[in-house]
C-alpha cells in the first residue's frame, strides 16, 4: 500500500518532499512550507486523499524546532499519510493550506492560537480557541508553558464578526437555544427569513485536555480522561487513545478483548442513536416518537450497567484489552433485550417512515452538497447522508471489525432526511453487529501486559463513533508520557461545514439542520450583548458578569 503512495508521491511530486518513515499504513514526510499547499493539493486531487487534522507541537526541547504535521488518510489503500513541516522560532509562519482543504480551517487557526505559529494566508486568521481578552504572546501548548498556569487577561476584545452582506439584517442565535441542548452562537445574516451568511463562534471554554496529557499524565492514566472528552462516546476516545498507543509500541490485543471493545463499540452507537433520534423528534415537536425512543433506549443503559458497572462504560478500557471481563451470562442476556430491541425499533422507524409531515418537515432541509461535503472533511452520517462511504470500521478496520458482517449506510439526498435515514439504517446494522460479536465470544485472555514504549515514536489510530471518525495521535516522549497528544472529535470536523448547510435555508431551518449533525458544542461562558439604540457590541466575559452583580448587590 506504501510503495503504491509513494510511486504515486514520486511521479507527481518529486522533490517536493523526503521520505521519513514508513510504518505499516503509515507513511511520514517531510515538506518545506513553501511546498506544503502543493504537495497536500495533489495528495488530495491524485489520490483521493482526506485531511484529518493539523497537530501542532514545541519540538525545540528534542529538535530545536516547532513542527506542524498535516494528517491525511487515504481511505481506499487504508493509509496514512503525516506530512510534517519543521518550523524555525526565529521565523514562526507557515503556508496555510485552507485555500486548498476548507476542512483545514480551524485546525490551522488551532496551531495558530496555542503554539503561535502564522499561518500565512489563512483566510480568516482570528482567533478560534483562546479567548479574545488572553495576552499576546502567551501560548498554551508550548513546553515552557505550565499546564496550571492562569495569565492575567488584559481586557482587550481582539475578535468580533465577520461582516455581513450589504444589505441584511443581524439574528442571534445562542448562545442558549431552546432547541439545542448545548450552548453555542450563530450569527446569521438575514433578508427577511432566507439565511445569506452567518458567523460561528465556538470554543469558548477549553478545558487543556491535551496539555494535561502532554506535561502531567502517564499514558496508564490518560484513558481515564479521554473517555471523558465526549458525554456520550467515552468509551470511543478511551478506545482510539488506547489503540494508538498499542501502535506505537506493537502490542497485540487478544480477540476476546478486541470482541468487548468492539460489543461495547457497539452499544455506546446504539444508545446514541437512539438518544438523537428522540431529540430530532422532539426539535420539531412531535415528542411521541421523541419519548418512545428514550424508552427503547434505557435498556441498553441497563445492559451496559451490567457489563461495565456504569451506565457510560467508564473505566473499562486499558492499553493491552480491558481491564475487566463481561459476565459469563451476557450472551443470553443480549440475546433477549436485542430481539426486543429490534421489534421496537421497527415500529418506531415505521412512525417515522410513513408520517408525511415529518419528512416535508426534514426533506431539502440543510442541505449539503458532495463537493461542499468532501472540501469540508465532514465524517459519520453528515458525510455519509452526503454519497460519501466514509467508515472508519471499513477504512481503517480496528478491534475485530475484520469478522463482521455489516454494511456502510449511505444516502444520496444530502439533507436533514438523508441524515436521518442514515442513523435509522446504523441502529439495524449495529443489532447485527451485536448478535455476531455475541456468538463469536469464546474463553481466553482479554488483555496483555504492556512494556515501556521508547521516546519518539508516532501512533495514531480512528475509532468510528456514532457522529463520525474519532482519531488520536502520540508522539511518546520520556518518563512514559507522551510528547504530544492530539485529539480530533468528529464534530470537531462537522461542524466546519454549518455556513455550506445553512445559506439559503430559512431562519425556521437552523434547529433541525444543526441538529441533524449530532452536535456535540465546548460549554461557553460568555454572552454578547447590541445596544438596541447604538448598534454597539459588547461580549461580557464572566468577570464582568460577577462584577456588575456585586455592584448591583
Amino acid at each position: 500500500m506504501a510503495d503504491t503512495i509513494l510511486r504515486s508521491l514520486t511521479e507527481q511530486l518529486a522533490g517536493k518532499y523526503r521520505l521519513e518513515s514508513e510504518n505499516g499504513a503509515t507513511l511520514q514526510i517531510a515538506v518545506d512550507s513553501a511546498d506544503l499547499p502543493k504537495v497536500v493539493g495533489s495528495l488530495r486531487e491524485e489520490l483521493g486523499a482526506r485531511f484529518i487534522v493539523s497537530i501542532g507541537a514545541d519540538r525545540r526541547q528534542r529538535t530545536g524546532n516547532f513542527e506542524v504535521t498535516q494528517v491525511m488518510s487515504i481511505d481506499q489503500e487504508q493509509s496514512f499519510v503525516l506530512i510534517r513541516t519543521a518550523i524555525d522560532p526565529a521565523q514562526l509562519a507557515i503556508d496555510s493550506i485552507t485555500g486548498v482543504i476548507p476542512g483545514a480551517n480551524w485546525s490551522e487557526r488551532e496551531v495558530q492560537d496555542l503554539l503561535g505559529i502564522q499561518v500565512l494566508g489563512h483566510p480568516d486568521p482570528r482567533r478560534l480557541i483562546l479567548p479574545d481578552d488572553w495576552p499576546d504572546g502567551s501560548y498554551p501548548l508550548r513546553k515552557d508553558f505550565k499546564f496550571n498556569e492562569r495569565p492575567e487577561t488584559d481586557g482587550v476584545n481582539r475578535a468580533g464578526p465577520l461582516p455581513g452582506p450589504d444589505g441584511s439584517m443581524v439574528v442571534p442565535i445562542g448562545p442558549f437555544f431552546p432547541t439545542l441542548e448545548e450552548p453555542a452562537y450563530l450569527h446569521l445574516y438575514v433578508e427577511g427569513e432566507r439565511i445569506l451568511g452567518l458567523d460561528v463562534r465556538l470554543f469558548y471554554s477549553h478545558r487543556g485536555i491535551e496539555k494535561l496529557g502532554d506535561s502531567e499524565l502517564t499514558y496508564a492514566q490518560i484513558p481515564f480522561i479521554a473517555e471523558r472528552i465526549c458525554g456520550i462516546c467515552g468509551f470511543v476516545h478511551s478506545t482510539c487513545y488506547c489503540q494508538a498507543i498499542e501502535a506505537a509500541s506493537g502490542i497485540e490485543v487478544p480477540r476476546r478483548g478486541q470482541l468487548i471493545r468492539t460489543l461495547l463499540l457497539e452499544l455506546e452507537r446504539l444508545h446514541s442513536h437512539l438518544l438523537w433520534l428522540g431529540l430530532a423528534c422532539h426539535f420539531i415537536g412531535f415528542d411521541t416518537l421523541f419519548m418512545q425512543s428514550w424508552r427503547i433506549r434505557e435498556p441498553v443503559m441497563w445492559l451496559a450497567e451490567y457489563l461495565t458497572g456504569n451506565r457510560k462504560t467508564y473505566g473499562m478500557n486499558k492499553i493491552g484489552g480491558v481491564s475487566r471481563d463481561i459476565p459469563p451470562d451476557t450472551a443470553e442476556r443480549m440475546a433477549t433485550m436485542l430481539a426486543k430491541i429490534e421489534t421496537e425499533v421497527t415500529d418506531v422507524v415505521d412512525a417515522i417512515l410513513y408520517d408525511s409531515s415529518l419528512r416535508l418537515r426534514l426533506e431539502n432541509s440543510g442541505i449539503l452538497s458532495p463537493e461542499d461535503a468532501r472540501a469540508y472533511c465532514v465524517v459519520g452520517p453528515t458525510a455519509r447522508g452526503s454519497g460519501l462511504a466514509i467508515d472508519a470500521r471499513i477504512d481503517h478496520p480496528y478491534a475485530a471489525y475484520t469478522e463482521l458482517d455489516f454494511e456502510i449506510c449511505v444516502e444520496q439526498g444530502c439533507d436533514s432526511w438523508a441524515r436521518t435515514m442514515v442513523r435509522i439504517r446504523e441502529i439495524k446494522e449495529t443489532l447485527k453487529i451485536l448478535q455476531q460479536c455475541v456468538a463469536m465470544l469464546e474463553p481466553g485472555p482479554y488483555c496483555v501486559a504492556v512494556s515501556s514504549i521508547d521516546s519518539g515514536v508516532v501512533g495514531l489510530s480512528v475509532v468510528e463513533a456514532p457522529r463520525g471518525e474519532v482519531f488520536h495521535y502520540i508522539l511518546s516522549g520520556m518518563g512514559q508520557r507522551p510528547d504530544r497528544w492530539r485529539v480530533r472529535a468528529p464534530t470537531y470536523a462537522n461542524l466546519q461545514s454549518i455556513p455550506a448547510l445553512l445559506v439559503g435555508m430559512s431562519i425556521a431551518d437552523v434547529p433541525i439542520s444543526v441538529g441533524s449533525l449530532d452536535p456535540c458544542f465546548a460549554c461557553t461562558e460568555r454572552m454578547e450583548v447590541t445596544d438596541c439604540n447604538s448598534g454597539n457590541i459588547t461580549i461580557y466575559h464572566q468577570k464582568d458578569l460577577l462584577r456588575d452583580l456585586r455592584q448591583q448587590g
